[in-house]
């Protein structure tokens, strides 16, 4: 059997992402189901839950990953249209060996892609690698499976709202961008008491509003209105497949993802003492010394829902999180990113406090940092920039300079922090710098502008 090569583009460190029409088609989707299905038969595995997001290429893609899922022999458990974690459940759930997301996540509305787990933990790294290569080898399994349409919807919002536990009405705020979580969202709040105004709730993979990237802050200006205007007690948003959350504060200030694990690691290290917490090389120095404070074991890890996931396992975490909003609570729950459980989360949280939600982080030392600053490179040179900088560093030979190259490059001055690595999903490097003061904030700024500088890029912050 003649093999199919993938553009080796797409096969990213989480995931299956491209561009429509340029590499990615339905053509590949096909071929990812025949050969995932030859994966999960040389495990033993026969069933396969499938979903998609909202975007125009998603339905297409979705039935051209059943027929080859179909193709090896699969049996088929077609979810529908709903945001990722609600795939997720559905493995888990329904206890399936597999899962497979339809889904461009955050990305263009013209993008597309696959977010892929096994019912132990996610597919990504190496094992995708893999599926790339038993496609391009053409020795797949052939078979005769078969397709169940399943509609889980009501199943996973009543799993979501079993670990509500208010104490009182909230005002809230919501926003889904016109993501894949708009209808889930309308029948979580239809059973959550209280008030609520939902924006741009409609499913629309075009996006005619805004982005659905909740860690870009113009993306979230609407949602600040809102919290305003109707004087509510926090605003939620969500990005485009519903796994990452974004929240305002009832004053219409943006809190970030690291400050918001504060909150979280709070609640459960009263239910776990001492336990482990992951966050990314992204987060706060904040977070990490607010864990310890508290009694926990901060792991500082390498950015990506996957790696993420994968660590959380291995160690056992109740809860990690990244600054991009991916947050992954194992207590009482499955241990994947779901922002509209982590939404359920923090309603309890508020609830149990007389003040608004900026009052579970008012003790924390007020820091100066930029958000995610992204700038583009090519492609081919992405992952060769960072080592170089790395290189660079290392040649300046300051002991007052400390470098971590767990996922990038973290480095510690004594002005603070600020961070370099390469995105998987995109043609950019990410920075971000952190401050206990405006000044030191601007000495790493220009730091990190320096160090562009030198491998042929220019960085604004």
């Amino acid at each position: 059997m003649n093999g199919y090569t993938f553009n080796p583009t797409i096969l990213r460190e989480y995931d299956i992402r491209g561009q429509i029409g340029i590499n990615l088609s339905e053509a590949d989707a096909y071929a990812l189901g025949r050969a995932f299905g030859t994966y999960i038969h040389g495990l033993n595995g026969q069933t396969v839950c499938v979903g998609h997001d909202g975007r125009e290429s998603s339905p297409a893609l979705a039935e051209a990953l059943i027929k080859g899922l179909m193709e090896s022999g699969m049996e088929v458990v077609h979810v529908g249209l709903g945001p990722t974690p609600m795939l997720y459940f559905s493995v888990k759930h329904l206890k399936a060996d597999a899962g497979i997301m339809v889904t461009g996540s955050h990305n263009p509305a013209d993008y597309n892609g696959f977010k892929m787990t096994l019912q132990g933990g996610p597919v990504f790294a190496e094992k995708i690698q893999e599926i790339g290569g038993i496609s391009a080898s053409g020795d797949l399994v052939s078979g005769s499976g078969t397709r169940a349409v399943k509609d889980i919807k009501a199943e996973y919002v009543s799993r979501l709202l079993a670990d509500l536990r208010l104490t009182r009405d909230l005002k809230i705020a919501w926003d889904s961008g016109n993501g894949a979580a708009g209808e889930i969202l309308h029948m979580l709040t239809g059973r959550i008491p209280g008030e609520h105004i939902l924006l741009y709730p409609e499913i629309d993979g075009r996006f005619p509003n805004h982005h659905p990237d909740p860690t870009v802050d113009e993306n979230l200006v609407d949602l600040q209105q809102a919290v305003l205007e109707f004087g509510c007690d926090l605003g939620i948003a969500f990005d485009g497949d519903g796994d990452r959350i974004g929240v305002v504060d009832e004053t219409g200030a943006v809190v970030r993802c690291d400050t918001l694990m504060t909150i979280y690691a709070r609640e459960v290290l009263q239910t776990h003492p001492g336990a482990t917490i992951i966050a990314d090389v992204k987060c706060s120095q904040v977070l990490f010394d607010e864990i310890e404070r508290m009694g926990g074991k901060p792991v500082m890890w390498k950015t990506g829902h996957s790696v993420i996931k994968d660590k959380m396992a291995e160690m056992k975490a109740p809860l990690a999180g990244e600054l991009s909003g991916h947050i992954f609570f194992a207590d009482h729950y499955y241990g994947y990113d779901d922002a509209l459980y982590c939404a359920v989360r923090l309603l309890n949280d508020l609830s149990e406090t007389e003040g608004g939600l900026s009052s579970l982080t008012a003790h924390l030392p007020k820091l100066f940092n930029t958000p995610e600053v992204r700038f583009e490179v090519k492609e081919e040179e992405k992952f060769l920039l960072v080592p170089r900088v790395y290189k660079n560093l290392k040649a300046l030979n300051k002991p007052d300079i400390h470098v971590n190259d767990i996922d990038g490059v973290r480095v510690s001055t004594p002005d603070g922090w600020w961070l370099l690595r390469p995105s998987n999903t995109q043609n950019v490097l990410v920075a971000r710098a952190e401050s206990d003061s405006a000044a030191g904030l601007a000495r790493l700024q220009v730091m990190v502008q320096e160090a562009v500088k030198k491998v042929g890029y220019s960085l604004v912050f």
